[in-house]
């Protein structure tokens, strides 16, 4: 019996991998994975969080999500501070800047600031990592910008527009990190419900000799729809703004006999 040549062996071999391929038999192809990069830690970090919530975020959940160990994430991102970081830039790049308008300035500041509480309320808890230090991504600094030329365009001067903004962006932060801990745990200690009418019903149960003036305005005290005490605040902030700062156009008026 004739023996096979070996380049006969080598052709057949390689003709039999073909046909294997066709039949989707290339195991090493189907194996193939994307590879880690910082851009697809930060979207499996981000998917967690919004499912999960923040304090379920560790870099071997975010491994485990990406099909790989905790040390390939280490190649990209430093630390678990590093990646809340970028996460927080991720966000912040999603808000919309618009031009500054001297008339619409109040509006355009609230807006911004909607947009960043409704980022964080997406992915609950996540606004707690902006109270962990100076802000170090570009992104969150754009927020920054925009927010100071906004104000700078309705008039405000320089100081209060720049110590606003930190109390803005500190209360968006708060205020999202609030409502989510309150969706996440909607009852108290005692298995109770902590929402709206739990609370007016513990308050209701004050006695009026020790708690007067609370008795009396509890209904003012639990009033308010929606994000209703989210724009009050922000209100109140601007609204003091304004009185304190002279309208682009305008000066303080000179009293009778000053230059």
């Amino acid at each position: 019996m004739a023996k096979k040549k070996p380049h006969q062996t080598e052709s057949l071999d390689a003709w039999a991998a073909q046909l294997a391929a066709l039949d989707g038999d290339d195991t090493t192809s189907r194996r193939r994975k994307p590879p880690i990069t910082p851009q697809r830690i930060v979207q499996a970090a981000l998917a967690l969080v919004a499912a999960e919530g923040f304090d379920a975020l560790t870099m071997r959940r975010v491994a485990s999500a990406l099909e790989t160990g905790p040390a390939s994430l280490y190649a990209h991102v430093r630390d678990k501070a590093e990646l809340d970081d970028l996460l927080i830039g991720e966000l912040c790049a999603r808000v919309e800047l618009p031009t500054p308008s001297p008339d619409a300035w109040m509006m355009q500041f609230k807006a911004i600031c909607a947009q960043l509480r409704d980022l964080y309320l997406a992915n609950p808890g996540i606004s707690q990592a902006t109270f962990s230090g100076a802000p170090r991504n570009l992104h969150a600094l754009r927020i920054n910008e925009g927010l100071l030329a906004i104000l700078l365009a309705g008039g405000v001067e320089a100081q209060p527009a720049a110590w606003a903004i930190d109390a803005a962006i500190l209360y968006v932060g708060a205020y999202s990190l609030e409502r989510s801990l309150r969706q996440a745990d909607s009852q108290g200690v005692d298995g109770q419900p902590c929402d709206r009418d739990g609370i007016a019903a513990r308050l209701r149960m004050l006695p009026a000799s020790h708690f007067p003036h609370t008795v009396a305005h509890l209904r003012e005290i639990v009033a308010g729809n929606g994000h209703e005490r989210f724009d009050f605040t922000l209100d109140l902030l601007l609204r003091g703004l304004a009185l304190n700062s002279p309208q682009p156009g305008q000066e303080l008026a000179a009293g009778p006999g000053k230059p």
